[in-house]
């Protein structure tokens, strides 16, 4: 459809057919009037040839024609006049006969019949020629249309393309960034100018204050974090009960966890892709043996069977907070949604899969789950349905993919493939 093409290529197509429109009617309405023309003209000359050779019979001269002309009359034996003009009405006609075509004029007199016919081959050159020219000039507007649309559609869209390159780049957010409105004309392509800086001062504003709330988020819950956590060696140092002891590394690793998600949400917030710290890496398998550690024991205390796999070989370096941060949230929601069987973690080259025997999930809400407080049927434990989500989000930010699949005869499959240099 037209209007799903692009608009330099509309405004192409826009001019090619106005002038394929309006030079088709120019074209058809000169071989009209051509055609009109020439049967006018033919008719009158036809006509005082046949006064010519009416003057020239009545006194019994011989008639004054040229050689593409001919005479008949019902009066002459010699120029008896053939069947193929037998029937023609009185005045000017044409008559074809297969290839041939002719030029008829008939007069009648009182009981006399007389008429002139002259071949059209001369005439049917010139209209050829004629309409050769037409057809030419006809393609060459076309041609023309097709061009000047081209050189049009650039030169309109130039203005256009270069806003968009500006609202794309990434420094039209620094706070610095001059105004686009003052580069362009006081017309549609300013307006529209206008109203990106009017969009793009808030989005300013928005994440300026977002920037704001992180950081004092990210200062007031990392000091309480590091008094818990001090707290906890402080406690692992001294002489405890096995199950007080329990409960110290319980509540530390607690807090190790919620000190990776504060420092996940402020790298999503402030930091891009490739701005993100390479110091905090670590290879898959050293990840996935931490996580194996600290989720192996609450999944068998639980009842569950935990099988920690690899498959593959995987010597790539990533982030290790947000690494942990995806396993981890995995990890949880399959011992949630796991109530008796087993729980693997799978390693394998560019990736890993976490499986598990529990609930499943309804194939109609596997692209719900991922939304933001979106939950299962049958949800388990306390959390608000944004792990999943948080998942998503850091794929999303680090390349990386994840995907959802069942597992017969019941179950699921969350497998994670990692962008990484090979």
């Amino acid at each position: 459809m037209l209007s799903k093409q692009p608009f330099a290529r509309r405004i192409v197509i826009a001019f090619t057919l106005m002038t394929l429109v309006v030079s088709g009617i120019f074209s058809l309405g000169i071989v009209g009037i051509v055609h009109s023309i020439e049967r006018h003209l033919v008719s009158e000359e036809l006509n005082r040839e046949m006064n010519l050779v009416l003057h020239d019979v009545a006194r019994e001269l011989p008639p004054r024609l040229d050689s593409s002309t001919r005479f008949f009359a019902t009066t002459s034996s010699e120029s008896r006049i053939p069947e193929l003009f037998s029937e023609t009405p009185p005045g000017f006609a044409e008559v074809v006969d297969g290839q041939d075509a002719f030029y008829v004029y008939t007069r009648e007199t009182r009981d006399q019949r007389y008429l002139l016919v002259q071949e059209q081959h001369e005439f049917e050159a010139r209209e050829q020629a004629l309409f050769d020219v037409v057809l030419a000039g006809f393609l060459l507007s076309v041609a023309g249309a097709w061009l000047l649309g081209r050189l049009m559609a650039r030169k309109v869209m130039a203005p256009v393309t270069r806003l968009a390159q500006q609202v794309q780049h990434r420094d039209q957010l620094h706070p610095v960034a001059p105004p686009l409105a003052a580069e362009y004309s006081d017309d549609e392509i300013g307006h529209l100018a206008s109203a990106f800086d009017s969009a793009l001062g808030e989005l300013q504003l928005s994440l300026e204050r977002e920037r704001l709330f992180t950081s004092d988020v990210s200062h007031e819950l990392r000091t309480p974090l590091m008094i818990v956590a001090t707290s906890c060696e402080l406690l692992e140092a001294v002489s405890l009960p096995p199950r007080e002891r329990d409960l110290v590394a319980r509540i530390g690793r607690a807090a190790e966890e919620m000190g990776d998600l504060v420092q996940t949400f402020l790298t999503l917030v402030r930091m891009r892709p490739e701005e993100v710290s390479l110091d905090g890496e670590a290879s898959l398998a050293s990840v996935a043996a931490e996580q194996g550690e600290r989720w192996g024991a609450p999944m068998r205390d639980k009842g569950l069977q935990f099988e920690f796999l690899e498959e593959g070989n995987d010597e790539a370096c990533y982030n290790r907070t947000f690494l942990r941060t995806v396993m981890s949230n995995l990890l949880r929601n399959a011992l949630h949604y796991t109530d008796s069987g087993t729980v693997r973690l799978v390693l394998q080259k560019g990736g890993f899969r976490v499986e598990d025997t529990g609930l499943g999930i309804p194939l109609d809400q596997q692209d719900r789950i991922f939304e933001p407080f979106v939950r299962g049927e049958r949800a388990r434990g306390e959390g608000l349905g944004l792990g999943l989500s948080l998942v998503r989000r850091v794929c999303a930010h680090q390349g990386w993919t994840i995907s959802i699949s069942d597992l017969l005869p019941r179950g699921s499959c969350f497998l994670v493939v990692l962008d990484h240099a090979p």
